[in-house]
């Protein structure tokens, strides 16, 4: 109940100051996170280290800092964007980087898409900006506490833009979404443990989450990789790459490598674009462990 009501009075204070002020208290609170989470910094800057996108210890650090402050600031312009972003005047605040074929394809009534990116820039807008073009399925992570859950989805759910466990293990409800023309928004780099499979991921492998390529496979829906980058104070440049289409070819196993090394190499040259704007806190390389067949729930389908 404490974190509630902490919760509740961190997003009223959120809602009653201007943007600026709230900005700047978020950065400051993000840096006083990395001065005080030892554990999460020390990942962070090993993270950084081990991708040799800096060349030099201050360069790390630099970054490092500048990850948590861009967390701390990402959450609070999600919840100013969920009031101040709206479906009449998206386009004041965001700029389109696409190409036309992704674009029809967001704009084409019936047509699913499944639309991939990682922890870079702001996601949760991302999210919001595609659910004015085509309802969007967002997966994520439950709570611990079930009362932060509700209000969680109480601040981030809307008509055309609902949220679905990181963990539902009925696929249906995926393939099902995406038939009805909806966009399935997944995030792919989070450690997959026996549940993924270990692709090249800035130099070292990593265990990647098999269900965007599985549910490419299984449904012939069109894949696309897509970013939001923060580029001043409630501003946006959202970019997006030309549709992904690939043709089985008997080798389940094969084809999902494939597709996945594919979007791992748009999301890395995503986080060199803007590495400040990544969440390097993470731990993404992890020891391999056995990996379960790629085929789990998707393959009968």
């Amino acid at each position: 109940m404490v974190e509630c009501i902490g919760l509740r009075a961190a997003l009223s204070l959120a809602d009653r100051l201007p943007l600026r002020a709230v900005t700047a208290l978020a950065g400051s609170a993000g840096s006083l996170w990395y001065g005080l989470d030892v554990a999460r910094r020390r990942t962070a800057c090993e993270n950084i280290r081990r991708s040799g996108i800096a060349a030099t210890e201050a360069e790390i650090r630099r970054i490092a800092r500048a990850s948590f402050r861009h967390f701390g600031i990402l959450a609070v312009e999600s919840l100013k964007a969920s009031a101040a972003i709206r479906a009449d005047n998206w386009r004041d605040f965001v700029q389109m980087d696409i190409p036309k074929s992704s674009f029809d394809l967001l704009a084409a009534p019936g047509q699913g898409l499944i639309l991939v990116s990682g922890h870079l820039g702001n996601w949760e807008v991302a999210a919001q900006i595609v659910s004015f073009l085509k309802p969007v399925v967002g997966v994520t992570r439950r709570m611990n506490n079930p009362h932060t859950e509700a209000i969680i989805h109480e601040r981030k759910e809307r008509d055309r833009f609902v949220l679905t466990p990181k963990h539902d293990t009925d696929a249906f409800r995926f393939i099902s979404a995406l038939r009805s023309g909806h966009v399935l928004a997944l995030l792919i780099d989070q450690h997959a443990r026996t549940r993924g499979m270990m692709i090249p991921f800035l130099g070292t492998p990593a265990s990647a989450h098999t269900s965007p390529a599985l549910l490419h496979l299984v449904t012939r829906a069109p894949l696309c990789f897509g970013y939001c980058l923060r580029t001043g104070p409630l501003n946006y440049r959202f970019v997006a790459t030309e549709p992904i289409v690939v043709k089985p070819t008997g080798n389940r196993e094969a084809d999902v490598r494939l597709i996945l090394e594919r979007l791992t190499r748009e999301l890395e040259a995503a986080i060199r674009s803007a590495p400040d704007q990544y969440v390097w806190a993470h731990r993404r390389w992890r020891a391999p462990t056995q990996r379960a067949s790629p085929d789990a729930s998707l393959a009968a389908r």
